[in-house]
């Protein structure tokens, strides 16, 4: 199993924390932002594939601003999958 520590950038949340095997999401962790809501995706995401997640939460935009969590969740996982490989 592959675990990283991705910090996130331009959102509420400071740090993400996924791991993965065989291309799959196992845990997923975040620190800061809007506790229940993240802990809720994280629990969604479980079990998924690296792409399905991506392909769901990349490019969503909280507000005014130019990503979200779930975006940095994305692209947490597209790091992932990279070290994963």
């Amino acid at each position: 199993m592959k675990v990283i520590d991705y910090p996130a950038q331009g959102t509420c949340s400071k740090l993400i924390r996924v791991a993965g095997e065989n291309g799959r999401v196992v845990d997923a962790q975040v620190l800061g932002g809007c506790h229940g809501n993240l802990q809720g995706i994280c629990a969604l995401i479980k079990g998924q594939t690296y792409d399905e997640v991506i392909a769901r939460l990349e490019g969503i935009k909280c507000g005014m601003k130019s990503t979200s969590c779930p975006d940095q969740i994305a692209l947490a996982l597209r790091q992932l999958k990279k070290e994963d490989a």
